[in-house]
């Protein structure tokens, strides 16, 4: 037996039937330019009747699921902040201007607030910060060494009084890891404390 599929009042496809009271068999002859699944059933009332009915398959589900998962990386990435950029380090002052800038003022205000304390004299040469002045009548020196240039490297201390030589060199700012001009006020005040020159300050 044959019959004609139609779809939409175009013919689709021929196919053959044999049926029989225990089988059925179905043959597709032409290829369809729609897809569709043709199904058969073979009656039970019958042997000679069988049904067949052509469904159309929908592809627009897969299509919009397949744009809607290339949609969502593309979102994502687009929704990302940019990463700040870091900002650029400030290069270190050379020592003379880091002396003239942030040692030398604040250390001579220091000194000039102590009223038995006169001819006070700060300078910075040859990687050396050196001062003096004159209290009750003896003059008092000090020297801060940077033989390196900078303050990373190995630095020394040195004191002296009554017009007598410079007394022997001692590590200075050994315990602080990054020194700054602040570090270097501090200390050269505290030595001259611990010598009794000036009074112990209130931390």
């Amino acid at each position: 037996m044959e019959m004609a599929a139609t779809l939409g009042g175009q013919a689709v496809g021929v196919s053959s039937f044999v049926s029989s009271s225990s089988s059925s068999c179905f043959t597709h002859n032409a290829k369809s330019r729609y897809p569709f699944t043709m199904v058969c059933r073979l009656a039970v009332a019958s042997p000679r009747i069988v049904a067949c009915s052509a469904v159309q398959e929908s592809t627009s589900t897969a299509t919009t699921e397949t744009k809607e998962a290339k949609a969502a990386p593309e979102a994502a990435s687009e929704a990302a902040p940019a990463k700040p950029k870091a900002p650029k380090k400030v290069p270190p002052k050379p020592l003379p201007q880091l002396m003239e800038e942030e040692v030398i003022p604040p250390l001579l205000e220091i000194l000039q607030s102590q009223d038995d304390l006169s001819e006070i004299e700060l300078s910075f040469q040859d990687n050396r910060l050196e001062g003096s002045f004159l209290k009750e009548g003896t003059r008092y020196s000090f020297w801060a060494f940077f033989p390196t240039g900078d303050l990373t490297g190995p630095k020394g201390f040195s004191l002296s009084s009554y017009g007598s030589e410079a007394s022997t060199v001692e590590p200075f700012l050994v315990d602080e890891k990054r020194v700054t001009g602040k570090h270097v006020v501090f200390w050269v005040e505290k030595r001259l404390a611990a010598q009794g020159i000036i009074p112990v300050w209130k931390e």
